[in-house]
């Protein structure tokens, strides 16, 4: 039978939420609208201010801006904003944000551009951010954006920090997540990033997912983790929206890219009204978006989300 995974104070299914704009600003009403959707239809919580969620792309004040909003429409649900920086002070400065406008912990990356120059400098990097921290950390693994991987070892070595409760994993290396598993405690987090491993994942004993696909599909992704541990006839269930809904569609965001690809989904299904994203990102053109939206009618149909 596949492990249980272990309890969590932020849930199982959380939402890194899309940064809806209109006329070139964030859309407050849009955001809120965002995270009363993904939270009525199965998701726990909101991870706002992420890679999805164009973080790099805002500015001091629509961080906060959107920050402030995501917990104003939580409702009480959990809010882990990311507060990714290049600098201690930086991320410190997104953190005490983040804590003033009542989110539950914020995640963090090791810094972008430049890394370590000599072994332990990622893990100074980390217990610097951990010693003077206004709220509890999820260290967020993201290869593919940051340059650098968090390793087993780093992990292994801050895991027993009282404000360190867990952490993202992104980096699409299923052994890398079971590594980490095995030498973290059950009271670590552990949340699956890379949508097309939940499933296994989930099965191994993480925690849960922090997934793109939340933003689009909140209850078929919630049905997925919470059958991906129970008995053999649910593990079947889990299996094929796996291989049938969730993959396919994480294909779509893959190609396209995350933000663009699931704001397109969002106007398909009536969720927001603009698909705008910042630069670098562009919008979809006619053939992709034809293809997001046909895949999200794939969905739908098929589960009656």
């Amino acid at each position: 039978m596949p492990t249980a995974p272990a309890d969590s104070a932020y849930g199982t299914a959380l939402v890194p939420t899309v940064t809806p704009f209109s006329n070139g600003s964030v859309d407050v009403e849009a955001v809120a609208d965002l995270c009363e959707f993904v939270l009525a239809n199965g998701a726990d919580g909101l991870v706002p201010c992420g890679t999805t969620g164009e973080f790099a792309s805002l500015t001091e004040e629509e961080y906060e801006t959107v920050v402030a909003a995501s917990v104003d429409a939580a409702d009480g649900a959990p809010v882990l904003p990311g507060a990714a920086a290049t600098s201690v002070a930086d991320t410190l400065d997104r953190i005490d944000i983040a804590a003033d406008c009542g989110a539950d912990a914020v995640l963090i990356v090791l810094p972008y551009f430049h890394g370590q120059n000599a072994p332990g400098g990622n893990e100074r990097f980390v217990r610097a951010v951990l010693a003077e921290t206004s709220l509890p950390i999820i260290l967020y693994n993201i290869p593919s954006c940051v340059g650098q991987s968090i390793d087993a070892d780093l992990v292994e070595a801050v895991a027993d920090h009282p404000d360190l409760v867990g952490m993202k994993d992104t980096s699409g290396d299923l052994t890398h997540l079971l590594d980490i598993i095995h030498r973290t405690d059950d009271d670590f987090h552990l949340f699956q990033g890379y949508d097309s491993q939940l499933v296994p994942a989930m099965s191994m004993g993480a925690t849960g997912g922090i997934n793109a696909l939340t933003n689009v599909f909140p209850g078929v992704v919630s049905d997925a983790i919470d059958s991906a541990t129970g008995d053999a006839d649910d593990f079947a269930h889990a299996r094929d929206l796996q291989l049938d809904h969730l993959g396919p569609f994480f294909g779509e965001c893959l190609e396209y890219g995350f933000a663009p690809a699931t704001k397109t989904a969002l106007v398909a299904r009536g969720v927001i009204d603009d698909d705008t994203v910042r630069p670098p990102l562009v919008q979809l053109g006619d053939d992709a978006t034809a293809s997001v939206c046909t895949a999200v009618d794939r969905v739908v149909d098929a589960v009656g989300e």
